[in-house]
Protein backbone atom coordinates (compact mmCIF):
# COMPACT_ATOMS: atom_id res chain seq x y z
CA UNK A 1 0.00 0.00 0.00
CA UNK A 2 1.22 3.75 -0.70
CA UNK A 3 0.62 6.45 1.29
CA UNK A 4 1.50 10.20 1.42
CA UNK A 5 2.01 12.87 4.44
CA UNK A 6 0.39 15.42 5.02
CA UNK A 7 1.47 17.80 7.94
CA UNK A 8 1.10 21.26 9.14
CA UNK A 9 4.87 22.84 9.97
CA UNK A 10 5.57 26.05 12.47
CA UNK A 11 7.99 27.90 12.20
CA UNK A 12 9.59 29.69 15.37
CA UNK A 13 7.58 33.03 14.75
CA UNK A 14 3.90 31.49 14.53
CA UNK A 15 3.33 30.78 10.49
CA UNK A 16 2.20 27.76 9.53
CA UNK A 17 2.07 25.92 6.40
CA UNK A 18 0.60 22.50 5.01
CA UNK A 19 3.21 20.65 3.40
CA UNK A 20 2.51 16.88 1.44
CA UNK A 21 5.22 14.22 0.57
CA UNK A 22 4.87 12.12 -2.96
CA UNK A 23 3.85 8.91 -2.61
CA UNK A 24 5.74 6.23 -1.02
CA UNK A 25 5.27 2.38 0.73
CA UNK A 26 3.03 3.14 4.10
CA UNK A 27 5.98 1.62 6.10
CA UNK A 28 8.59 4.34 4.59
CA UNK A 29 6.07 6.76 5.48
CA UNK A 30 5.41 6.14 8.91
CA UNK A 31 9.31 6.33 9.19
CA UNK A 32 9.19 9.65 7.91
CA UNK A 33 6.10 10.57 10.05
CA UNK A 34 7.92 9.46 13.02
CA UNK A 35 10.74 11.58 12.72
CA UNK A 36 8.12 14.30 11.60
CA UNK A 37 6.91 14.28 14.89
CA UNK A 38 10.17 14.22 16.24
CA UNK A 39 10.95 17.53 15.17
CA UNK A 40 8.38 19.39 17.45
CA UNK A 41 7.40 21.70 14.95
CA UNK A 42 4.86 20.00 12.88
CA UNK A 43 0.85 18.97 13.69
CA UNK A 44 -2.06 17.49 12.51
CA UNK A 45 0.12 14.85 10.78
CA UNK A 46 -2.42 12.34 8.33
CA UNK A 47 -1.32 9.68 6.79
CA UNK A 48 -3.36 9.17 3.39
CA UNK A 49 -3.55 6.33 1.07
CA UNK A 50 -4.76 5.64 -2.55
CA UNK A 51 -8.41 5.62 -1.66
CA UNK A 52 -8.39 8.75 0.24
CA UNK A 53 -8.72 7.06 3.51
CA UNK A 54 -6.94 9.25 6.29
CA UNK A 55 -4.64 7.17 8.89
CA UNK A 56 -3.05 9.03 12.31
CA UNK A 57 0.54 7.71 13.05
CA UNK A 58 -0.90 5.42 15.72
CA UNK A 59 -3.53 3.78 13.37
CA UNK A 60 -0.90 3.24 10.62
CA UNK A 61 1.82 1.75 12.86
CA UNK A 62 -1.07 -0.30 14.57
CA UNK A 63 -2.31 -1.39 10.94
CA UNK A 64 1.42 -2.49 9.94
CA UNK A 65 1.62 -4.58 12.67
CA UNK A 66 -1.56 -6.30 12.60
CA UNK A 67 -0.79 -7.32 9.18
CA UNK A 68 2.74 -7.91 9.36
CA UNK A 69 2.23 -11.90 9.46
CA UNK A 70 -0.83 -12.33 6.69
CA UNK A 71 0.05 -11.41 3.26
CA UNK A 72 -0.05 -8.10 2.23
CA UNK A 73 1.67 -5.72 -0.45
CA UNK A 74 -0.26 -7.99 -2.93
CA UNK A 75 0.30 -7.75 -6.46
CA UNK A 76 -1.59 -9.95 -9.18
CA UNK A 77 -0.99 -10.45 -12.99
CA UNK A 78 -3.46 -12.38 -14.92
CA UNK A 79 -3.86 -13.50 -18.13
CA UNK A 80 -6.40 -15.61 -19.93
CA UNK A 81 -5.82 -17.26 -23.84
CA UNK A 82 -8.99 -18.79 -26.03
CA UNK A 83 -8.12 -21.68 -28.77
CA UNK A 84 -10.64 -21.24 -31.20
CA UNK A 85 -10.03 -24.50 -32.79
CA UNK A 86 -10.66 -26.58 -29.61
CA UNK A 87 -13.12 -24.11 -28.08
CA UNK A 88 -10.78 -24.28 -24.66
CA UNK A 89 -9.21 -21.81 -22.44
CA UNK A 90 -6.29 -21.37 -20.62
CA UNK A 91 -6.23 -19.18 -17.62
CA UNK A 92 -2.82 -17.85 -15.61
CA UNK A 93 -2.12 -15.68 -12.34
CA UNK A 94 1.06 -14.65 -10.26
CA UNK A 95 0.74 -13.53 -6.99
CA UNK A 96 3.24 -11.17 -5.16
CA UNK A 97 3.12 -10.67 -1.66
CA UNK A 98 5.02 -10.01 1.22
CA UNK A 99 4.53 -12.09 4.73
CA UNK A 100 6.37 -12.12 7.96
CA UNK A 101 9.36 -10.02 6.44
CA UNK A 102 9.72 -12.34 3.47
CA UNK A 103 8.57 -11.94 -0.07
CA UNK A 104 6.45 -14.60 -2.18
CA UNK A 105 5.33 -15.67 -5.56
CA UNK A 106 2.72 -17.70 -6.09
CA UNK A 107 1.90 -19.48 -9.83
CA UNK A 108 -1.59 -20.87 -10.36
CA UNK A 109 -3.23 -21.83 -14.05
CA UNK A 110 -6.55 -23.42 -15.28
CA UNK A 111 -8.37 -24.29 -17.71
CA UNK A 112 -11.80 -24.29 -18.89
CA UNK A 113 -14.32 -25.71 -21.08
CA UNK A 114 -17.29 -23.04 -20.51
CA UNK A 115 -15.72 -19.88 -22.29
CA UNK A 116 -16.21 -19.10 -25.79
CA UNK A 117 -14.22 -16.14 -25.88
CA UNK A 118 -10.70 -14.43 -24.95
CA UNK A 119 -12.39 -11.39 -23.27
CA UNK A 120 -14.10 -14.05 -21.16
CA UNK A 121 -11.24 -16.09 -20.63
CA UNK A 122 -9.69 -13.26 -19.25
CA UNK A 123 -12.68 -12.44 -16.79
CA UNK A 124 -11.88 -15.82 -15.80
CA UNK A 125 -8.26 -15.57 -15.14
CA UNK A 126 -9.25 -12.51 -12.80
CA UNK A 127 -11.73 -14.83 -11.10
CA UNK A 128 -9.06 -17.33 -10.79
CA UNK A 129 -6.57 -14.73 -9.16
CA UNK A 130 -9.18 -14.15 -6.50
CA UNK A 131 -10.43 -17.03 -5.26
CA UNK A 132 -6.76 -17.62 -4.63
CA UNK A 133 -6.02 -14.49 -2.89
CA UNK A 134 -9.08 -16.03 -1.05
CA UNK A 135 -7.10 -19.09 -0.32
CA UNK A 136 -4.52 -16.97 0.93
CA UNK A 137 -6.98 -15.55 3.21
CA UNK A 138 -6.58 -11.94 2.37
CA UNK A 139 -9.33 -9.85 3.02
CA UNK A 140 -9.80 -5.49 3.58
CA UNK A 141 -6.50 -4.88 1.83
CA UNK A 142 -5.56 -2.55 -1.80
CA UNK A 143 -4.60 -4.75 -4.28
CA UNK A 144 -3.23 -4.07 -7.94
CA UNK A 145 -5.01 -6.15 -10.35
CA UNK A 146 -2.61 -6.14 -13.20
CA UNK A 147 -3.38 -7.04 -16.39
CA UNK A 148 -2.97 -6.94 -21.13
CA UNK A 149 -6.54 -6.80 -21.52
CA UNK A 150 -7.51 -3.30 -22.10
CA UNK A 151 -11.24 -4.80 -22.01
CA UNK A 152 -10.96 -6.07 -18.53
CA UNK A 153 -9.15 -3.41 -17.17
CA UNK A 154 -11.12 -0.61 -19.07
CA UNK A 155 -14.49 -1.90 -17.87
CA UNK A 156 -14.06 -3.16 -14.18
CA UNK A 157 -12.22 0.01 -14.30
CA UNK A 158 -15.40 2.00 -14.62
CA UNK A 159 -13.55 3.70 -17.89
CA UNK A 160 -15.74 0.93 -20.71
CA UNK A 161 -19.41 -0.12 -20.51
CA UNK A 162 -19.83 -3.86 -20.43
CA UNK A 163 -22.02 -4.39 -23.10
CA UNK A 164 -22.34 -8.11 -23.77
CA UNK A 165 -24.51 -9.96 -21.41
CA UNK A 166 -21.82 -12.60 -20.45
CA UNK A 167 -19.03 -10.13 -19.79
CA UNK A 168 -21.45 -8.07 -17.78
CA UNK A 169 -22.15 -11.11 -15.32
CA UNK A 170 -18.30 -11.83 -14.63
CA UNK A 171 -17.88 -7.99 -14.27
CA UNK A 172 -20.75 -8.37 -11.47
CA UNK A 173 -19.29 -11.57 -10.21
CA UNK A 174 -15.96 -10.05 -9.59
CA UNK A 175 -17.19 -6.90 -8.35
CA UNK A 176 -19.27 -9.06 -5.53
CA UNK A 177 -16.46 -11.22 -4.47
CA UNK A 178 -14.09 -8.13 -3.91
CA UNK A 179 -16.82 -6.36 -2.04
CA UNK A 180 -17.66 -9.57 0.04
CA UNK A 181 -13.87 -10.02 0.68
CA UNK A 182 -13.83 -6.50 1.50
CA UNK A 183 -10.70 -5.87 -1.13
CA UNK A 184 -10.13 -2.40 -2.71
CA UNK A 185 -9.06 -3.15 -6.57
CA UNK A 186 -6.89 -0.88 -8.34
CA UNK A 187 -6.37 -2.12 -12.07
CA UNK A 188 -3.51 -1.80 -14.40
CA UNK A 189 -3.01 -1.73 -17.96
CA UNK A 190 0.39 -2.86 -18.61
CA UNK A 191 1.90 -4.24 -22.53
CA UNK A 192 1.74 -8.05 -22.80
CA UNK A 193 5.24 -8.26 -22.36
CA UNK A 194 5.01 -6.87 -19.03
CA UNK A 195 2.27 -9.36 -18.36
CA UNK A 196 4.40 -12.63 -20.18
CA UNK A 197 4.47 -14.79 -16.69
CA UNK A 198 0.88 -14.72 -16.56
CA UNK A 199 0.32 -15.26 -20.31
CA UNK A 200 2.92 -18.24 -20.28
CA UNK A 201 0.89 -20.22 -17.72
CA UNK A 202 -2.19 -19.56 -19.47
CA UNK A 203 -0.31 -21.09 -22.37
CA UNK A 204 0.99 -24.05 -20.76
CA UNK A 205 -2.73 -24.59 -19.39
CA UNK A 206 -3.87 -24.56 -23.07
CA UNK A 207 -0.79 -27.17 -24.12
CA UNK A 208 -1.89 -29.30 -20.81
CA UNK A 209 0.36 -28.27 -17.89
CA UNK A 210 -0.76 -27.72 -14.74
CA UNK A 211 0.99 -25.91 -12.46
CA UNK A 212 0.39 -24.41 -8.63
CA UNK A 213 3.35 -23.66 -7.16
CA UNK A 214 4.69 -20.90 -4.17
CA UNK A 215 8.42 -19.97 -3.57
CA UNK A 216 10.04 -17.34 -1.63
CA UNK A 217 11.86 -14.81 -3.48
CA UNK A 218 15.64 -14.07 -2.14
Amino acid sequence: MNILIEWIYKIPKGVETVFRSEEMPAAQALLFAEDLERTGRTKNITLIDRFDSTWTVKEMKGYLKGIETEPHNIAVYFDGGFDRATSKSGLGCVIYYEQSGKSYRLRRNASSDELTSNNEAEYAALYLSIQELELLNVHHLPIRFIGDSQVVINQLGGDWPALENNLSRWADRIDEKLKDLGILPEYELVPRKINSEADRLATQSLNGISITATREIT
